[in-house]
């Protein structure tokens, strides 16, 4: 029978910090967003990027998307928001795409709800003293570690725990990828309502090398171009979403 208590605790362990849905998201579905098709029209992608804002790669990247003309979603660390790259924060913001918050610790599972919700009133109103403008109210926890208490203190604050699909990831466990691989991959596997994410920046080193990203973006928008898939901003389609069904 130890066999069945080994399952037993992981299960619940990867309840509260696997990188896609699981038991928390069957207890409370409408908490989080882990996929989001259309109700009518192309089929949708959302580009969504974490770790930033990165000096270097970032305005590289929005270079790429204002070439192709599509719109992405930001999940930006609050420590890596600075008197430096604020500016490069509103330049994503005046170029129609969405900014919201992630996180570059996984202690953000331990915290109470009030302590969350105090925290991220805490970080948006010094986002908003050095960009000018708030983010919307989606936040993606680092590297999916989630809890109970966690969503608990989302509820409180007011915000929606944005995962990603299932494969639709940039990292790969045995070395590092090559755009171009990366990028045939992701468009293989995209479906309607996919969420994609890939790395800007990195949860420790705000100025890491992530050339490769910006490479592989410019190399899967026309791709999914090529397929019929259209560029949504997730927060719009989350807020859109919620209107809808309320």
């Amino acid at each position: 029978m130890w066999w069945l208590l080994a399952v037993a605790v992981g299960l619940i362990g990867l309840a509260h910090t696997a990188p896609f849905p699981f038991l928390l998201e069957y207890i409370g579905p409408s908490r989080s967003v882990w996929h989001l098709p259309g109700p009518d029209g192309p089929p949708t992608i959302y580009l969504t990027y974490d770790d930033g804002p990165n000096p270097d790669a970032t305005p590289a990247l929005l270079d790429v998307l204002a070439h192709e003309q599509v719109p992405a979603t930001f999940f930006v660390i609050p420590k890596h928001v600075t008197s430096v790259t604020a500016a490069i924060v509103a330049r994503a913001v005046q170029e129609q795409h969405a900014v919201a918050l992630h996180s570059h610790t996984r202690a953000l599972m331990l915290k109470s709800p009030d302590d969350l919700d105090r925290l991220f009133a805490e970080q948006v109103t010094e986002i908003e003293r050095l960009t000018g403008s708030r983010p919307c109210r989606l936040f993606r926890p680092h590297a999916g570690w989630r809890s109970g208490e966690m969503y608990a203190g989302l509820s409180r604050a007011g915000y929606t725990l944005t995962g990603w699909g299932f494969g639709m990831w940039d990292w790969d466990w045995w070395r590092a990828s090559r755009p171009e691989k990366l990028a045939t991959r992701l468009a293989a596997r995209a479906s309607d309502g996919d969420i994609i994410v890939m790395h800007d920046g990195h949860h420790e080193n705000p100025r890491a090398d992530r050339r490769r990203t910006v490479a592989a973006t410019a190399e899967l928008v026309p791709l999914l171009k090529a397929k019929g898939f259209q560029f949504g901003n997730l927060c719009t389609a989350i807020e859109t979403e919620r209107r809808r069904a309320g």
